[in-house]
Order: C-alpha cells, then structure tokens, then sequence
C-alpha cells in the first residue's frame, strides 16, 4: 500500500509540473491510472446507477484531495486557478518548484567528500557518491576534489553486521522492530520488541538506541550481538522519541568509561596493558602478580572477562559475581 500510494503521489507531482496549463480534476482523473479506478463504481452496484457513480466520485475526490495535501506538506507548491468557465484548475509551475542553486566552498566541499569516504564500506556508498556527482553537476568548484586524500589516516566506518541496514531503514521510517538478541551474560538470545531511536558507531562498533517496549525502558543494543533476522512489527511507536538520542554517552556509560567507583585486581605480571593504563595504583605481590586500583563504573565485568585467566577481582563483591557470572555463560556456550 505504501509503494501503491506513492507512485501515484510521483504521477500527481508529474502531471501537474509538466503541464503548461491548470489541469482539471476530470483529468488528471482521466490521466491517473490509481485515480480511474477509484473512480469506477463500486462492487455490487450498477456501472449507471446514480448511486455507483457518485460514489465512485466520492472515492476519488477525497483521494485526490488526500494527495493534493501530501504533495504540499512536501513542499511542492501547487495552484489553484479558475479558468473563465469557472473550472477550477492545478497545476506546479516549474519557476515556483526550482531549488535555488547550490554554492559550496572548498571547506564544505571537502566534508562532503570526507563523509562519502566514510561510507565506503556501507550499501550507502553507491548513494554518497552519486550525490556528490549531482552537486558536481550543480556547481561544486572545479578545483577542488571532494575524494582528494585529507592525510595519511583514511576515514572509514565498518559495516559488517547484517542487521546495520533494517535498523537503519527502521529508524528513518519510525517503524518497529523484532530481533533475538543475546548479551553477554546470557547462554542464549532472547526476542526483543524495540521501537528504533538511532544508530551509533562507537570504538569500532554500531550499537542501536530504542524503546524496550518488554521492559517499558530505554535501552541499547550492540549490533554485533543481534542474531538472525530483523523483522518489522507494525507501524507507530508508543513511546515518545527524545530530542537528543545519547548513545555514546549510554554506551560509555554501560561499558565503563564513567566510574562511579574503584574495584581492586590482581592482573598477571606482564599482561592487561589496557588496564595497567588506566590503574590508579599498582603494588607487585610477587609469584608473577600485580595488585591493580582502577575505576569501576557499570559494565567494568564484561571488560574484565575479556582478559580471561589473567585477572582475578578481589572487591567489590558484586564485581566478582557479575565476573563469575559471565564466565559460567561463556562457558555454557
């Protein structure tokens, strides 16, 4: 239905930009293949019956009144004129519709090159480049080569994970979504309802931002953990979107990066540079040990089990048990 409604949305725009004077509603009626039949009678009523045609008219009328609407509300500007029967009249004069033109500097034109560059890895690629190709046409300057190398680091984003570009779409169209997902702590994924906030990338990783409609609660969710297929559910969220989507702050936070607190280790010698960083205090115990200080804020374990048999928590207690935890779901497999 929405491929349906927006064809006939292009063939409305197309008609009434193409034409040189006012068209009636009889014909785009007549011009409009979605218009012709919902004009035709009813089903079950006679083709000539004055009940079939007028609601056959009816039909089309609050259709084409619908469109009429849309096609404003994006910004197509649409006359109404009456001709000297007292027809009324539509048409979109192209002068009125024209974008004015597009003037870039060097600067804006290199960070459209560089965001193209990002996406290279990505289904957007193709779409990146042929914009800029567009803005070529429209007047990018000349001299300057939006694909042009900005340094020694090339910029990229990877996007590896197969649910990247439903969620992607699901977002822009504000449409709910279904999907197994298994964190870390757990031996097997569970099915989650999500209306779709943003997507962030973050260290490496893209992670989703959205409403947890089972636990009626924001959440975020690491693509890479997502399994199987993601599914759509309906359409309209039930839950309001915020202004500002967070999801790096949401994401540091749950990994870690905002401590609230200190926990004590002990850390092989000789292993978990990472962690050795960012100690607030060291002490050698000796029999190829360190004794680390270092901050502890929520997501520190699954961190932490990520060294293995290198590291053993000390305190606090929860720290230890949420360790333990997820190494007995890893090992569960």
């Amino acid at each position: 239905m929405a491929i349906a409604k927006a064809e006939r949305l292009m063939n409305l725009a197309l008609c009434l930009l193409g034409t040189r004077r006012p068209l009636s509603k009889r014909e785009l009626r007549d011009s409009i293949e979605a218009y012709v039949e919902a004009s035709r009678p009813e089903r079950g009523v006679a083709s000539r019956s004055e009940k079939g045609a007028a609601g056959s008219d009816d039909s089309f009328n609050r259709m084409f009144e619908r469109d009429k609407d849309d096609l404003r509300e994006l910004g197509l500007v649409i006359e109404t004129v009456e001709n000297l029967d007292g027809e009324v009249g539509y048409l979109a004069r192209r002068d009125s519709n024209r974008l004015p033109p597009i003037t870039l500097d060097a600067e804006e034109a290199a960070a459209l090159g560089l965001a193209a560059k990002v996406w290279q890895q990505a289904r957007l690629a193709g779409a990146a480049s042929g914009a800029l190709q567009k803005l070529r046409a429209a007047g990018l300057p000349e001299d300057v080569d939006p694909y042009e190398a900005h340094g020694a680091l090339e910029p990229r984003i990877p996007v590896h994970e197969a649910a990247f570009e439903p969620l992607m779409l699901a977002c822009r169209d504000r449409r709910p979504v279904v999907f197994d997902y298994r964190k870390a702590s757990a031996a097997r994924p569970e099915p989650r309802h999500v209306e779709p906030w943003a997507l962030e990338c973050w260290r490496g990783h893209w992670y989703l931002a959205g409403f947890d409609r089972d636990r009626g609660a924001e959440r975020v969710f690491r693509l890479s953990r997502i399994t199987g297929r993601v599914r759509s559910r309906g359409t309209g969220f039930t839950a309001a979107v915020p202004d500002v989507v967070t999801v790096r702050e949401t994401v540091a936070s749950w990994a870690g990066e905002i401590a609230d607190g200190t926990a004590l280790i002990r850390l092989r010698s000789g292993a978990g540079y990472p962690l050795r960083a960012k100690a607030i205090g060291v002490r050698e115990l000796g029999d190829g040990w360190d004794e680390l200080e270092i901050p502890y804020g929520h997501g520190l374990d699954a961190w932490l089990v990520e060294f293995g048999p290198d590291v053993v928590v000390v305190e606090p207690a929860e720290l230890r048990a949420d360790v333990v935890d997820r190494l007995r779901a890893v090992a569960k497999g």
